[in-house]
């Protein structure tokens, strides 16, 4: 159905009606349909964000992906890895944070929550090089989650700064998050609240590697 208006007839928002808000919706739902590739512009932009590591941070989530991939691990993990570190252009103090709020509505609780904790877990590497506390992470010892975060830091990202790694291309990955998206969101049957996937998936891996 085409839209007669082009707009809302209010100015403020108790002044809207059925109309205004059914046309709205309709809206929303048609920009809604373009998040992959928004997302996936705004992964390219990562190559001018922080600089001073071996790769770019596109390169680096690429890798991280590429690493998923080669694992064995499903679409949720893989885009999980992708686009773990998407935040580190707008939000650099809680990268970990805003990325975890993008994926939340598209992704199994299992891997959203690694995102939103993999900075404290991250700090294991680093942390005590500067004086802080490399022991951040274990403030989240109490969740079901806990190890799939440190396996996740410790398989994926921690290890992919690695200018020579044989890293797999945005396209190859493009379909994989233009699927996700694609989803209903917060849909339960995507979240599967408390269920746990392991991340590498030694069979899938050999598959992989021979195709």
């Amino acid at each position: 159905m085409q839209d007669s208006q082009q707009t809302v007839k209010f100015t403020r928002m108790d002044a809207g009606d059925r109309e205004d808000y059914e046309f709205l919706t309709r809206h929303e739902i048609e920009y809604t349909k373009g998040t992959a590739s928004r997302l996936l512009r705004a992964l390219v932009d990562l190559d001018e964000s922080l600089s001073g590591y071996k790769v770019t941070r596109l390169g680096h989530s690429l890798q991280s992906a590429t690493r998923a991939w080669n694992d064995g691990a499903d679409i949720d993990w893989i885009v999980a890895a992708l686009l773990h570190d998407i935040g580190d252009i707008y939000a650099p103090y809680n990268h970990d944070e805003y990325a975890a709020a993008i994926l939340k509505p598209f992704l199994r609780e299992q891997c959203t929550w690694t995102v939103e904790a993999h900075g404290d877990f991250q700090k294991l590497y680093y942390m005590h090089h500067l004086g802080g506390d490399r022991h951040a992470r274990d403030r989240h010892r109490d969740s079901p989650y806990f190890q799939d975060c440190a396996d996740f830091c410790e398989f994926w990202d921690q290890r992919s700064f690695d200018p020579d790694y044989q890293t797999l291309p945005l396209d190859f990955f493009r379909p994989m998050v233009e699927t996700v998206f694609a989803r209903k969101a917060y849909d339960p049957d995507v979240i599967r609240t408390g269920e746990r996937v392991p991340l590498r998936d030694p069979a899938v891996a050999a598959e992989r590697q021979a195709s």
